[in-house]
């Protein structure tokens, strides 16, 4: 089979796992995982105030990036390069029992490194509770999606949460991983999605993490810096396309991108603030947008909005990348993978 039919049947499955078969149980998923091998190396380091400690970090994300890299890779590289004696032909394309298994086993673990639909998932019961006036419960499972104390919210600042949550992760949760993957193959998506469980387990300017996470903190910004910034023109585009507000979505996002702490969250967030006509606030941090906040339909046409601009993204962006660049890199280093098991086997 030809590696770009390969490689669009790759992030084909990829998102249509995403769309009907969604997030693995949570103590399956990878995130759990390297989650639970950063808690371990975490318990681990003693003293927080050395000049070692940020060496500490930075060979800490190495071993991390490592593990899971190493794991994945050999999946990837011991199925396309297994069962090759299973062969069949369909429509005029030749194709081994291995390459159909290796092209799921790269969408799969491919899907796990980003997620466009999971965030209706946890919008949609704090809508339901805040629907019916059980504003508790909704504090409950809004804290669940965000760093902020939830424990005073009002509907709106819950509302506004989500809002804000979705936004942010358009780049996080689908732009940085998808883009790297079209360049870097499943190396690139490892390589962003270690980075940033990291920075949001370590990223904090205090005593405990202040040394520890300063190489995370910043590859993670290094990393987002450019899909970040792409992420107002297929706001814009998506916007046009679907009859959302698309004028003045680079303006904001340009003037008002500075407000929140991260030097990168701020430019889908704007973005996106724009083109619902809609304000978010973060108390005594940032107000971003026009108009009030957000209301409880307005969370539904936003997660809506944010997944249309990341299929776009994947068709426009992710597609012809992973066809063109990332394919050729990930089949080369499986390739360079076999030849160093042969050589030690």
């Amino acid at each position: 089979m030809d590696l770009w039919v390969s490689a669009v049947l790759i992030v084909f499955v990829a998102l249509l796992i995403d769309r009907f078969i969604g997030e693995l149980p949570n103590r399956f998923h990878l995130l759990r995982w390297i989650g639970n091998v950063v808690d371990f190396l975490d318990r681990r380091v003693k003293n927080r105030s050395s000049r070692k400690t940020r060496i500490a970090g930075f060979l800490s994300y190495l071993l991390v990036f490592f593990i899971f890299w190493t794991i994945m890779m050999l999946i990837c590289t011991l199925l396309r390069h297994s069962l090759s004696g299973y062969q069949w032909e369909i429509a005029g394309i030749a194709f081994t029992l291995g390459e159909i298994l290796w092209i799921f086993a790269v969408a799969f673990m491919f899907k796990i490194t980003f997620a466009i639909y999971s965030f209706r998932k946890h919008c949609m019961p704090i809508q339901k509770d805040l629907r019916e006036g059980d504003i508790q419960a909704a504090r409950g499972k809004v804290q669940m999606i965000v760093s902020r104390d939830a424990g005073s919210l009002d509907k709106e600042h819950i509302t506004s949460a989500c809002c804000e949550t979705i936004s942010e992760n358009l780049v996080d949760s689908v732009m940085s991983p998808t883009f790297y993957f079209g360049v870097f193959g499943m190396t690139g998506a490892i390589m962003f999605r270690c980075a940033n469980l990291m920075d949001a387990m370590w990223g904090y300017l205090n005593d405990r993490y202040g040394k520890l996470g300063f190489f995370v903190a910043k590859f993670d910004d290094v990393l987002g810096f450019l899909t970040s910034r792409m992420s107002p023109a297929f706001v814009a585009l998506a916007s046009r396309v679907f009859g959302y507000e698309y004028k003045g979505v680079f303006k904001a996002a340009k003037e008002e991108h500075s407000k929140t702490p991260s030097p990168n969250s701020g430019w889908p967030m704007t973005a996106v603030a724009r083109a619902m006509r809609f304000s978010m606030e973060k108390k005594d941090v940032y107000v971003m947008g026009d108009g009030d906040l957000p209301s409880i339909e307005d969370v539904t046409r936003c997660y809506k909005l944010v997944e249309r601009v990341s299929l776009l993204f994947a068709m426009l962006v992710t597609l012809p990348l992973f066809v063109f660049v990332g394919i050729q890199v990930h089949v080369f280093i499986e390739d360079r993978i076999f030849d160093l098991l042969g050589m030690i086997l």
